[in-house]
């Protein structure tokens, strides 16, 4: 089974367009409130320009009575991002909805009920963490760490790439967070740039992995192979193309293409076709010429067990 596929954004043959959400809040008193402020955002997808649009969103009283809704800010495949601010306290967070309809009875339940279990454990500098959570007939709502900075994908492809100590400093913050997932028997599963995000514009913001809606707890010590294949195809692990057992190392390699994309400013696998792409991966063909030794020092400060078949970080291979 695959899930979570084919949803990445492209380094190549992107244009910007405008995305514009309109929100409008129902009188005060209503079962629920419609949400609504006008915002523009630039959005970066392959091919032709995006066409403007105007999202209207219903909200219910459980949540709007306690926080007031801003702006949309994300849109999942099934789950968009609000902001919005406490109403006593003027803080800030960002607020996941996810329709229960769209849950319940599918293979989407168990991913959310282990997505929700996973947030409620993680507590780290570099991880998105969840604050709250609002339940109603229809919707949960997760209130989450607000970052304001955008994601790594678009810091990319504004820049072109990354210098090497910039680079360095990137990939230092999602190993320390990956660390800690580990050392809580917690894999990712699907790291890419889209879901590594700022938390304010600024040069010097720290780095929040976000989005574990595919991620994997182990239950017991002896709970560490996994078999799903899940992800984003340009990221998945050989072992994972595969249909072999994997452990958590899978997330190494991930993170091995995101350390060659900072470098470079491409992916290093790139193929419209899905079996030219994996055969790519597999054989572990790609071209990288420059030089990287502080990638190395990180690799080897954090001491980490590559157990994948090919060695994670692509970009320092030989």
């Amino acid at each position: 089974m695959t899930m979570g596929c084919g949803s990445s954004k492209k380094l190549k043959s992107v244009s910007s367009s405008e995305l514009i959400i309109n929100t409008t809040l129902l009188p005060k008193g209503s079962q629920s409130r419609e949400a609504t402020n006008n915002r523009k955002t630039n959005a970066k997808v392959k091919g032709n320009t995006r066409k403007t649009k105007t999202t209207l969103f219903r909200f219910d009283s459980v949540l709007t009575d306690k926080y007031e809704i801003k702006a949309q800010i994300g849109q999942g495949a099934f789950s968009p991002v609000f902001r919005a601010e406490h109403k006593a306290t003027r803080q800030p967070y960002a607020i996941k909805v996810m329709n229960l309809k769209d849950i319940r009875g599918t293979g989407s339940e168990e991913l959310f009920q282990s997505e929700i279990a996973i947030l409620r454990q993680v507590k780290h500098r570099y991880i998105v963490n969840l604050y709250d959570i609002f339940t109603s007939k229809v919707r949960v709502y997760l209130v989450m760490e607000l970052a304001t900075g955008g994601d790594l994908y678009d810091r990319v492809y504004s820049r072109g790439h990354f210098t090497e100590r910039d680079a360095a400093r990137v990939i230092f913050m999602v190993l320390d967070g990956v660390r800690y997932l580990h050392s809580h028997g917690i894999t990712h599963r699907d790291l890419k740039p889209e879901n590594l995000l700022y938390y304010h514009p600024g040069n010097d913001s720290r780095i929040m992995i976000a989005d574990f809606g595919l991620s994997h707890a182990k239950k017991s010590v002896e709970d560490s192979m996994m078999a799903t294949n899940c992800g984003s195809p340009e990221y998945q692990a050989p072992e994972m193309l595969q249909r072999k057992h994997y452990t958590n190392a899978v997330d190494l390699w991930a993170i091995g293409v995101i350390t060659f994309i900072l470098l470079s400013g491409r992916m290093p696998f790139d193929h419209e076709h899905r079996p030219k792409l994996d055969e790519a991966i597999l054989a572990a063909k790609y071209t990288y010429t420059g030089e990287v030794s502080l990638a190395v020092f990180i690799v080897l400060r954090y001491k980490l067990e590559l157990q994948t078949d090919q060695f994670a970080f692509l970009c320092v291979c030989v």
